[in-house]
């Protein structure tokens, strides 16, 4: 079928054509934001989640939902060895720029300003436009994250209720922030939620976030929202599959749709690029069980070759060696020990391991003393490479 009508969008981050399965999470959101707008409390949200099950796309979605509302929004993803306050320096200077045209705000934008300019000096920060020289509130300037970003956090949020505004960010890939920078956005939440401020938050990550958390801040757990996102049920996914093509007139055999189930194990990420495989290589509708079979051959030199292969390559040689030996061991979580005794190493060596493989989001503990990959599929891709190797 024609290439230039293909529906499906594998991509990091993409809107798929159809966001099927999702609509209690997009109503939970909806609540929070509608909650917060209305002066009423709502927790924040953290999405927890493998990777390919869509936790930036529903970030994405939440944020055009609070924009529609009339809220005041950034957006922002934790990349690896980069401070938070470098992170949201910029985007906090353009909310309070936004504040600074409500005549009501009035002296409490300003302050938080001084207080932005404060913070800004304090952890030696630049930002173009932006003179932190004059006018500084020492409030938020102790050099102290978790003193400080609470008190900016209020600053901004007092600001905000004086203009009748709601401010709600989105911190995407939660577990590369640090530990440090981690417990002081939390109590900067815990703070603002306490004085009944407009600021609602959401993030996304790793499994592993909602241990961090906890391990931040004994109280987060009671703080966030946490809300585990998988893979779609067989109904949600197929809908992600027909959905997409019923307008043109294309549809899938039943056999089809449960090959595809089978390939993907309902991953929204998958499901979209086995979708995209089936579309170019058939030659009509409805497109059968024999197609799919040549699209899961397709799908998977596309997968190995990018989203694996990508993160293969970021690893060192015993990082290699251990996620290997779990690849041999099967789909997981496997028990630490396991994994050692398949590298012939100790407990202990095989935890050093285990900890960088953590930090660089590869591997994470469903339970006390188990690993699994973060990534699906990822031990079959590990043994389709071994065996090309052999």
């Amino acid at each position: 079928m024609d290439r230039r009508l293909n529906p499906y969008n594998p991509g990091a981050g993409t809107q798929p054509p159809e966001l099927a399965g999702r609509d209690e999470l997009i109503e939970e959101a909806s609540v929070a934001i509608d909650r917060t707008i209305a002066g009423r409390h709502a927790r924040s949200m953290l999405l927890l989640g493998l990777r390919g099950v869509g936790k930036t796309v529903l970030l994405n979605r939440f944020n055009n939902m609070a924009i529609e509302a009339g809220c005041i929004t950034f957006l922002l993803e934790a990349p690896e060895n980069e401070s938070l306050p470098s992170l949201l320096v910029p985007r906090l200077m353009s909310v309070l720029q936004r504040l600074d045209f409500s005549v009501a705000a009035g002296e409490m934008a300003r302050k938080a300003r001084r207080l932005l300019a404060g913070f800004t000096k304090a952890f030696k920060l630049s930002y173009e436009g932006f003179d932190v020289s004059v006018d500084i509130d020492p409030s938020a300037a102790s050099g102290m994250l978790e003193q400080d970003l609470p008190e900016l956090l209020i600053g901004i949020g007092t600001a905000a209720k004086a203009a009748d505004k709601v401010v709600v960010f989105f911190i995407d890939e939660v577990q590369y922030l640090s530990q440090s920078d981690f417990a002081a956005l939390i109590v900067g939440i815990h703070r603002i939620n306490q004085k009944g401020l407009p600021i609602l938050f959401f993030g996304s990550g790793l499994p592993q976030i909602a241990a961090l958390a906890g391990e931040a801040k004994s109280y987060a757990e009671r703080l966030f929202q946490y809300v585990h996102v998988g893979a779609l049920a067989p109904d949600a996914a197929d809908e992600a599959l027909t959905a997409p093509v019923e307008s043109l007139g294309v549809s899938y055999s039943q056999a089809a749709l449960e090959h595809i189930r089978k390939g993907t194990k309902g991953y929204p990420y998958f499901l979209q690029e086995w979708g995209k495989q089936c579309w170019n290589l058939a030659e009509g509708s409805p497109i059968d069980e024999a197609t799919t079979e040549r699209a899961t051959t397709a799908a998977l030199r596309s997968l190995d070759q990018g989203f694996f292969n990508v993160r293969y390559d970021r690893l060192t040689p015993r990082e290699q060696d251990y996620v290997m030996a779990m690849a041999y061991l099967g789909a997981g979580p496997h028990a630490a020990g396991d994994v050692a005794k398949g590298l012939s190493i100790s407990v202990q060596q095989a935890g050093s391991i285990k900890n960088s493989l953590v930090k660089k989001g590869m591997v994470y503990s469903p339970r006390h003393g188990e690993t699994a990959f973060t990534v699906p599929l990822f031990d079959e891709f590990l043994l389709r490479r071994e065996s090309r190797a052999s």
